[in-house]
């Protein structure tokens, strides 16, 4: 110890020192045997058909299993040769692999409960520097000094004494409350929405049960993690006429969406898989959230409309009661064709082209009596709207040339008469 900086530093010249000794390098091989073991056993487990997930990740290495199977195999060889002395590479393999677990653990569960967010990139970010920082501090020795020194400036709350050290402890062990309960949500939503098909009202009730096990493992979670940070749960009576004064002002649209996502999950006037119109926006639902709803178009694009929207508005749903919707097409041919005979052709050829229904068949009226010619108005079934309707009509409508060419039936064009009148 010296005198001016009051840090020991004997315990880390000592294991300085240490590395340099033969049986150092028996450890560094026993932790590459570890490490090599650990990602035997994860490649066996993953097997080729299993989902990336929080256990496995999108590789070997970047999931919670290998550097939790590392720690553990690590650990037993330390055990095991603790009677042949030396601890030199232990001492920085241990607190590494329990740092990696820990961000493994931190950025698996952040990705896995908020898919797509930028806010899971800073928590990685934040999450390994804090993690790499203690370990930093563990190997030089600083963390009891460290510790001591945060703990040495604490003041009185509410007639508790309260320091530096314990507020930074609750802080991160309410983290890793909210850590577990966030896994447990993520796991059981994978598993309700496992076996749902893409559609249909199966998976909508899923989502319910879904959504509400999220919200109770929350609630439940936060007021573990407010527990565990200290912060008495008498207090939140306060915390809670604040937050319903400020629904009542502010935050009214947000609870209303929520509680909107709720009824349209249980009414299931919308379901996962309709295709609906909203404002002009036509689409099919892909998603269902406890906020808002995702309606996908034809084209790609998405369009993300608040729940109670959908509960207030008029809301056109082809889907509802029965996927069966009428497409029609006209065209035009020339005065004199005889008609009797070309409309029971013309719908046979219909009803053979894809996608079109034979129940009920299509139909062919004359709908007018045209300035250049007689018009038709062919009307047919599809049960698939979401695969697109310009596709089928245009299938439709070639079908419907071939066959007036087939028949010799020509289609009339604009014709203008025009006289000279002379003086």
């Amino acid at each position: 110890m010296t005198p001016e900086s009051g840090v020991d530093w004997s315990g880390l010249l000592s294991w300085l020192h240490s590395l340099a000794t033969p049986a150092t390098l028996v450890e560094l091989g026993v932790i590459a045997g570890c490490l090599g073991l650990s990602a035997l056993l994860v490649r066996l487990a993953r097997g080729p058909r299993a989902r990336p997930g929080i256990w496995f990740g999108q590789r070997i290495f970047d999931g919670v299993l290998f550097p939790a199977l590392a720690l553990a195999t690590v650990l037993v060889a330390r055990w095991i040769l603790h009677t042949t002395g030396g601890q030199g590479a232990f001492r920085i393999a241990v607190p590494v692999l329990t740092s990696l677990v820990a961000i493994r653990i931190g950025v698996r569960v952040l990705d896995a409960a908020f898919p797509r967010s930028r806010l899971v990139k800073v928590a990685e970010r934040s999450i390994s520097w804090i993690a790499w920082g203690a370990v930093v501090l563990w190997i030089s020795g600083l963390m009891p000094v460290l510790i001591d020194a945060l703990d040495s400036v604490s003041w009185k709350m509410g007639g508790a004494e309260v320091s530096v050290w314990s507020l930074i402890e609750g802080t991160f062990t309410a983290g890793a409350v909210l850590l577990v309960v966030l896994w447990l949500s993520s796991a059981i939503e994978t598993w309700l929405l496992a076996g749902a098909p893409d559609g249909g009202g199966d998976l909508s009730l899923r989502k319910i049960a879904a959504n509400a096990t999220r919200a109770l493992l929350v609630f439940v979670g936060l007021l573990l993690a407010l527990s565990a940070a200290g912060i008495p749960l008498g207090a939140l009576g306060v915390l809670g006429g604040a937050v319903g004064v400020g629904i009542g002002f502010g935050l009214q649209k947000l609870a209303a969406n929520y509680v909107s996502g709720f009824v349209i999950l249980a009414e299931r006037s919308l379901r996962i898989g309709d295709t609906v119109r909203v404002d002009d926006f036509e689409g099919r639902i892909t998603d269902i959230h406890t906020r808002y709803t995702v309606i996908r178009a034809l084209n790609g694009r998405e369009s993300i409309v608040p729940n109670e929207q959908l509960i207030t508005q008029r809301i056109e749903n082809a889907s509802l009661s029965d996927p069966r919707i009428v497409l029609r097409t006209t065209v035009q041919v020339a005065y004199g064709t005889d008609l009797d005979a070309l409309m029971p052709r013309l719908r046979a050829t219909v009803a053979q082209v894809p996608r079109v229904l034979s129940d009920p068949m299509p139909g062919v009226l004359l709908s007018s009596f045209a300035a250049d010619g007689l018009e038709l108005a062919v009307m047919f079934w599809i049960s698939d709207p979401e695969n697109g309707e310009g596709n089928v009509r245009s299938d439709v409508n070639l079908a419907i040339l071939r066959t007036l060419n087939e028949a010799g039936v020509p289609i009339p064009f604009p014709q203008r008469v025009v006289r000279q009148v002379s003086e």
